[in-house]
């Protein structure tokens, strides 16, 4: 036998591991969506501000990841598009690997998640390491023992069952992946109704507007502003070259945001709402959306130049600044979409 991809598998850049993954599978299956639909569908937008004992402080853009009392992107995208995700976790690398042959040996592209760290085709420093990462496993030999991964590049990337195996079971922080797979069922699957899309808009700006604690929605961009200008008191300069690279990372394309912390996607998704509720104030506020992601940009190059600069801290003020602006922005922004309909 020789290593090649299963049957329908198409190649593309996606935006987002999650909903990039998420597009693979529902276009191996025969029904093509965007991920911004996806991303919107999942009430997969909102901010998240957390320092980690041993670990960069997260910064984030995306919501409804699964945590406690969370239906999870994956289930809610599926749930409003009639199909039936379902996740399984295990502590035994043999069961995990188990079943992702059997799953592979019928055909079946799987998503699982992982470590990027020990992706050896991303080429990343052998101290970063971030567990929430989404890849399919596109294809399989038996013979050599080897998988090809779809990432979001537009190649396949051949690993040994042993290097998947070292990714999905990493223990390192923050959120180690613990062998997470999914698997999904499209005999119900039908296009998103409107009302799905209103819940799914609603689920967000609350999420924006009225966050449980201080770390997450509008608030957390303030909370984020007024804590990484106390940084450099607070660790030596390589941890703050690290830690303003990381915020960099978060919310630029590179990271996987699609660009301006996701607000490029879930402007684009406000498009496509507008098309399904036939409300055209939706693409408005969507351009509204796609402006503050250029102003998010901005701060990224800001944290991206300080990484660079013999002095990070000297940059914080302006990133800071520029953030609570934004924060002010935002706030206007989700009331003026939660006023619609």
């Amino acid at each position: 036998m020789s290593l090649k991809p299963f049957p329908h598998i198409k190649t593309f850049i996606t935006h987002h591991c999650v909903t990039g993954s998420m597009r693979r599978i529902y276009e191996t299956h025969g029904y093509p969506i965007s991920e911004d639909l996806l991303l919107g569908l999942g009430a997969g937008v909102g901010i998240i501000y957390w320092e980690f004992k041993g670990a960069a402080p997260i910064f984030g853009g995306r919501a409804n990841v699964g945590r406690p009392g969370e239906e999870g992107l994956e289930k809610t995208a599926g749930r409003r598009t009639g199909v039936q995700a379902e996740y399984f976790r295990t502590s035994s690398p043999g069961k995990a690997e188990k079943v992702l042959l059997g799953l592979l040996a019928a055909s079946e592209p799987v998503m699982v998640y992982v470590d990027m760290g020990f992706l050896r085709y991303l080429n990343l420093p052998g101290e970063y390491h971030f567990g929430s990462h989404a890849i399919v496993v596109a294809g399989y030999d038996p013979e050599t023992r080897q998988v090809l991964i779809a990432d979001r590049d537009a190649e396949l990337h051949p690993l040994s069952l042993e290097e998947l195996q070292q990714a999905r079971g990493s223990k390192f922080k923050p959120f180690p992946p613990q062998h997470l797979w999914y698997t999904f069922d499209f005999s119900q699957v039908h296009a998103p109704q409107p009302d799905e899309v209103w819940q799914a808009i609603k689920e967000v700006t609350t999420g924006m507007l009225e966050p449980p604690i201080s770390n997450l929605g509008v608030k957390g961009i303030r909370k984020a502003a007024s804590q990484i200008v106390k940084w450099p008191r607070t660790m030596p300069l390589e941890k703050l070259r690290w830690n303003v690279f990381n915020l960099f990372i978060f919310i630029d394309a590179t990271g996987g945001t699609g660009g301006g912390i996701f607000r490029y996607m879930y402007g684009r998704f406000l498009h496509e709402a507008a098309q399904i509720t036939g409300r055209q104030d939706l693409a408005a506020i969507g351009n509204e959306l796609q402006a503050i992601g250029d102003r998010w940009q901005t701060v990224a190059g800001i944290f991206k130049q300080a990484w660079d600069d013999p002095d990070p801290a000297a940059l914080l003020p302006e990133a800071a600044e520029r953030m609570l602006a934004i924060a002010d922005q935002e706030q206007a922004t989700w009331e003026q979409l939660r006023k619609i309909r």
